[in-house]
């Protein structure tokens, strides 16, 4: 089994006090930084009455009123293009996505931005290693993410993408792929495509994130197709907050980020096992994002020592999220997305999105009823899919169903999927 393919004591290996004492450093430089480029920050710092000089160390972190992600699609309606967020010009910026929201993500300069090279080291990504990414290059940020930190540990990447499972089957069998890249549902469905065609994969590790990972999933990977998985969590705002070592247990959060949980009523902090959101602040000068509420409810582990001898505390799992958006096939669904992508079809009186998961896929439906004397067109279902493909950049099946098939307040979006 193969181990870590680099380890950086310096930063992993941090006891309490000093990772403390860096954080702090860290902090207090942002603060500074942001409050003299980003609007945003200026304006949540006047609000609130202090100044970069109140916030000294990390006893003074909560003195930073909050800024939540679901609040940021209109933040950059209002002052566009970056809602006031972004503290250097655009001109510096590498590349510029549209994730759903819509939301304009930022990468800034750097060859490994969003601070996965630390996830796929621990996962035993090595120099020379040709990984298959499957993760999608277009708009959203994601594929990039992961290829930027590969290619910075001297790995080779395919950008295969999302789709064409037989495609990218036959090119990481021809190419002798070692590593994969993605979401665990895709890694999953490719292995067993490849067993069917006769063409068994040579994956040996792989770095899974943007989707929950069930251990039942972790489990059938190694066994049946001898491929170890590790995950990681972030977002696309951020980059990587929190990843698994090789003795699992929970993810270690990143050294260079400051990871809250938060009780999801009194917004203090959460004590180990108890569930509340999850709330960052990175250090990235173009992007200074603090405190930032990502809308992803989770729990800490309790306290201890890891066999891998890193230090930093740990994330033990994802368990939903907070307001009216969920997550399938890696990419967020909102309910006031639908509701808009549905405004051009006024045939429509009322929907409901409906989240299953079977052989370890999601499955998305979208239960859509009528408005009263309104007939079913030709074609109807099959325009509304489309549109509604190109919104949430994810493929949902239509149902027209008879009035009264969706209870008065019913949810919008209705996840029936276990995690086992």
């Amino acid at each position: 089994m193969r181990a870590s393919s680099i380890f950086d004591p310096a930063l992993e290996q941090q006891d309490p006090i000093a990772r403390r004492a860096y954080l702090g450093t860290r902090l207090r430089e942002t603060v500074a930084w942001a409050h003299s480029r980003s609007p945003h920050v200026r304006r949540v710092f006047d609000k609130a009455g202090i100044g970069p000089r109140d916030v000294a160390s990390l006893d003074d972190l909560t003195k930073i009123p909050i800024t939540r992600k679901d609040d940021v699609p209109a933040m950059q309606a209002a002052d566009p293009a970056f809602g006031g967020l972004l503290a250097v010009e655009p001109a510096r910026l590498q590349r510029i996505f549209a994730s759903p929201g819509p939301i304009l993500d930022p990468q800034g300069e750097g060859d490994d931005f969003w601070r996965f090279r630390m996830a796929l080291a621990a996962a035993g990504f090595r120099r020379g290693d040709i990984a298959i990414n499957s993760a999608s290059y277009h708009l959203t940020p994601l594929g990039f993410m992961l290829d930027n930190a590969a290619r910075s540990l001297g790995c080779v990447v395919v950008p295969a993408g999302v789709g064409q499972t037989d495609v990218q089957v036959r090119v990481a069998s021809a190419l002798r792929a070692t590593c994969y890249l993605g979401t665990p549902s895709f890694l999953y469905a490719l292995v067993k495509r490849g067993r069917e065609m006769g063409m068994p994969l040579p994956i040996e590790v792989a770095f899974v994130t943007a989707e929950m990972f069930p251990e039942s999933l972790r489990a059938e990977l190694e066994k049946d197709f001898g491929v170890r998985a590790l995950q990681g969590y972030g977002t696309a705002d951020q980059g990587c907050l929190a990843y698994e070592c090789p003795e699992q247990g929970g993810m270690h959060l990143h050294p260079e980020t400051i990871v809250e949980v938060l009780d999801l009523e009194t917004r203090k902090p959460a004590v180990p096992g108890q569930p509340g959101e999850i709330v960052a602040t990175i250090f990235d000068p173009a992007y200074p994002l603090l405190r930032f509420a990502t809308g992803d409810i989770g729990t800490l582990a309790p306290p201890g020592t890891c066999a891998c001898l890193r230090t930093a505390p740990k994330l033990a799992g994802l368990v939903g999220r907070v307001g009216d958006a969920v997550k399938v096939k890696g990419m967020f669904i909102r309910g006031a997305e639908i509701a808009k992508a549905l405004e051009g079809f006024p045939a429509v009186a009322r929907f409901q999105a409906v989240v299953t998961r079977d052989q370890h896929q999601d499955h998305l439906a979208y239960v859509v009823e009528l408005a009263e004397g309104a007939a079913p067109e030709a074609g109807l279902s099959d325009r509304i899919a489309d549109t509604l493909r190109e919104a949430m950049k994810v493929r949902g099946e239509v149902r027209i169903s008879p009035r009264g098939t969706l209870p008065e307040g019913s949810k919008r979006i209705d996840d029936r999927r276990t995690w086992r």
